[in-house]
């Protein structure tokens, strides 16, 4: 087995905490030793008691969902000698409420892939996309509905 860790750090300033008006920001420190400020999205905590210019939780899922995809796509096209120059993805993450509870229920994944020469067929392509949305850590850890868009 396998573990991963992060440390989330929070301190407060000179806010009062207890009437509710205190900031959101804290950092995210890594064992590469890379720290990431961090904060409440200001869609849920409004400024300047969240900072929007840091990551926040959601849009970091998003993030990691998009990433492990990508890492096994493009170990996937490796493996198949498929040259690819390079690989940009504006996901997208869409919060609701179902069932009574908040959550991002569903995220977009719109990849859009360079070849280095030849691109594969189109049923090559999706059927790679395919296996790595099967091979990532991320997607088959989570129940949120994750959709790959190819243009």
């Amino acid at each position: 087995m396998t573990s991963f860790s992060a440390k989330v750090a929070w301190q407060r300033g000179d806010d009062s905490f207890v009437d509710g008006r205190y900031s959101r920001g804290h950092s995210w420190s890594f064992d590469g030793g890379l720290t990431i400020p961090a904060s409440a999205s200001p869609h849920n905590v409004p400024l300047p008691f969240s900072v929007a210019e840091n990551v926040d939780p959601e849009e970091a899922f998003v993030a990691a969902v998009s990433s492990c995809h990508m890492l096994f796509y493009l170990w996937l096209a490796s493996k198949k000698r498929i040259g690819v120059d390079s690989y940009i993805d504006d996901a997208i993450g869409k919060m609701e409420t179902v069932e009574g509870r908040t959550m991002v229920s569903r995220i977009e994944l719109r990849p859009q892939v360079r070849y280095t020469s030849a691109m594969p067929s189109r049923e090559e392509e999706e059927n790679m996309h395919h296996q790595a949305h099967e091979l990532c850590f991320i997607a088959n850890s989570i129940k949120t509905e994750i959709d790959i868009r190819l243009d």
